[in-house]
């Protein structure tokens, strides 16, 4: 009698202990896949925000006439030597787009040297776009914009290094994460998870860094070179994109961390309970 009794006990407590076995897996596995999906969206976000142009929109009236002022502003923006005034002088006036690599702006389509075309239902504009050099991306801003002897202005020339060079290391940490994240799935484990949620946290600050570096650098250039009349700006979409990726980031950050965390205390008590 007392041999069955122990026997149905142990039973019981295996039965038990296999019940409880599966919750906590299916709980941790669900959490896993939960932050994966937010880890995929956020990169994809990162990644479109970098690659595209629209971090940065400013709105001015249509610039119809092709007169000998517009036709400077045209070749100095699409000079290589373009200074830092000269570029924003056109984005302010032809409805300039800027991203993090580069700078757009919207002229008509077919110039006229001799007079300036009338207005007409084909009227037809071009977007024309310059890339920034890595050699533009480093160079010091200086004091007053487009002046190279009114001194280097070292808070607006390290935010704009900032915020191109953060972007790169938050997707490169994500990247890092996941081939981390997949080497956890191949051991069936989710302690190697904790890196990937510490990377994870760490690259959406580097997003949070990069947009906040850009908020910045563009209010402190709208001080130095204030907007024409009839001129508004806004940001973007490109520049949204990365303002949701930073707490995607974070999320999936947090469940990684916590499954991890919580398995691996879980498993403890349960090994304790499956000993006693």
């Amino acid at each position: 009698m007392g041999g069955d009794r122990l026997e149905n006990k142990t039973s019981v407590s295996v039965a038990s202990w296999s019940s409880l076995n599966a919750r906590m897996d299916n709980r941790f596995a669900t959490a896993f896949v939960i932050a994966c999906v937010l880890s995929l969206i956020s990169t994809i976000y990162m990644a479109a925000s970098i690659g595209t142009d629209f971090w940065y929109e400013y709105r001015s009236p249509v610039q119809e006439n092709s007169s000998d002022l517009n036709k400077s502003i045209w070749t100095d923006f699409a000079s290589d030597e373009a200074d830092e005034k000269t570029y924003n002088d056109a984005l302010f006036r032809f409805n300039g787009t800027m991203g993090l690599w580069r700078r757009c702006i919207t002229i008509p389509q077919n110039t006229h040297w001799y007079s300036p075309p009338e207005r007409t239902e084909s009227f037809d504009v071009v977007t024309k776009c310059m890339s920034f050099t890595l050699n533009e991306q480093f160079m010091e801003k200086f004091v007053d914009p487009g002046n190279h002897n009114s001194g280097i202005d070292l808070l607006r020339t390290y935010l704009w290094r900032c915020q191109f060079l953060l972007p790169f290391v938050s997707l490169g940490l994500m990247c890092f994460g996941a081939v981390i994240g997949l080497c956890a799935c191949i051991c069936r484990s989710l302690y190697p998870t904790i890196a990937t949620g510490i990377l994870h946290l760490l690259a959406g600050l580097c997003t949070l860094g990069s947009v906040s570096c850009y908020v910045a650098g563009i209010e402190l250039l709208h001080q130095k070179l204030e907007l024409p009349e009839n001129v508004s700006g806004e940001f973007g979409w490109s520049f949204c994109l990365a303002c949701v990726s930073a707490p995607l980031q974070f999320m999936a950050s947090a469940l990684f961390i916590w499954a991890a965390h919580t398995n691996r205390k879980e498993y403890t008590l349960m090994k304790a309970y499956r000993v006693a």
